[in-house]
C-alpha cells in the first residue's frame, strides 16, 4: 500500500516539477528579452509632435518635458497623474527651470493613479485636443509597460518614446544591483499582467478589462 502511494506521489510530482521548470525557463527567457527592450538612449530626440505627455514620478521627467516644450518640440504638454489638490504653479516651482511663460501650454491631469490610468487620461485629452502624435516621457525602466498601455488605448496616435534615465537604476548591470534587479523583475511581472489583460480584452471584448 505504501509503495502504491509512493508511485502515485511520483506520478503527480514529476509532471508538476516539469511544468514548474518549464514556466521558470519561459519566464527567464522573457525577462532577458524584456531587459533588452528597456531603452538605453533616446532614439528620436528631434522629431516634432503635436503634444508631450509626462507621466509623474520624479522631477527628472518633469524637467525633461518642460525642456522639450521650451524647445518647441510640441505645442502642448500634459502632466498626467498629478495628485488631487496639486496645481500647476506648485509643479513648476518643483522644477529648477520654472518656465512660467509656458503655463498657457501646459495641462495637468488628476484622474490617473497608475499607468493604465495615464493611458486613459491621455486618450481623453488627445481626443479633446484633436492631436495625432505625442512624445511620451517617463523613466526608461517604465517605458516598455507604458508603450504597451498607450499603444493599446491610442492605436491611431503616433507615439515617440522619450525615456529619462534615473541614476540609481543600473539597467546594463542589473544583476549587480539588488534594487535595480527587484525593480526590473517587478516591472516585468506588471508587463506580463498588462499583456494578459489586453489579450483577454481582445478575445472577449469585456469592457472592464479595457
Amino acid at each position: 500500500m505504501r509503495r502504491f502511494g509512493q508511485k502515485r506521489k511520483r506520478r503527480i510530482l514529476g509532471p508538476l516539477f516539469l511544468f514548474c521548470t518549464l514556466v521558470a525557463v519561459v519566464w527567464s527567457v522573457g525577462f532577458i528579452a524584456f531587459i533588452n527592450t528597456v531603452p538605453r538612449h533616446v532614439t528620436d530626440p528631434d522629431s516634432p509632435t503635436d503634444a508631450i505627455v509626462v507621466l509623474t514620478g520624479g522631477t527628472q521627467r518633469l524637467n525633461t518635458g518642460l525642456m522639450l516644450l521650451s524647445e518647441h518640440k510640441a505645442r502642448k504638454l500634459l502632466i498626467s497623474g498629478v495628485y488631487h489638490g496639486v496645481e500647476l504653479e506648485e509643479i513648476l516651482n518643483l522644477s529648477k527651470q520654472s518656465p512660467h511663460e509656458l503655463e498657457c501650454c501646459i495641462d495637468i491631469g488628476h484622474d490617473a493613479d497608475n499607468t493604465l490610468g495615464n493611458a486613459k487620461e491621455t486618450l481623453h485629452w488627445v481626443e479633446k485636443k484633436g492631436f495625432k502624435s505625442i512624445r511620451l516621457v517617463t523613466a526608461n525602466y517604465h517605458m516598455p509597460r507604458s508603450l504597451l498601455e498607450f499603444s493599446f488605448f491610442l492605436p491611431q496616435i503616433k507615439i515617440i518614446a522619450h525615456p529619462v534615465f534615473p541614476e540609481n537604476v543600473k539597467v546594463d548591470e542589473w544583476w549587480r544591483w539588488s534594487g535595480t534587479a527587484a525593480l526590473l523583475v517587478g516591472e516585468y511581472n506588471k508587463y506580463l499582467l498588462v499583456w494578459l489583460r489586453q489579450e483577454l480584452a481582445r478575445l472577449t471584448d469585456i469592457e472592464f478589462l479595457k
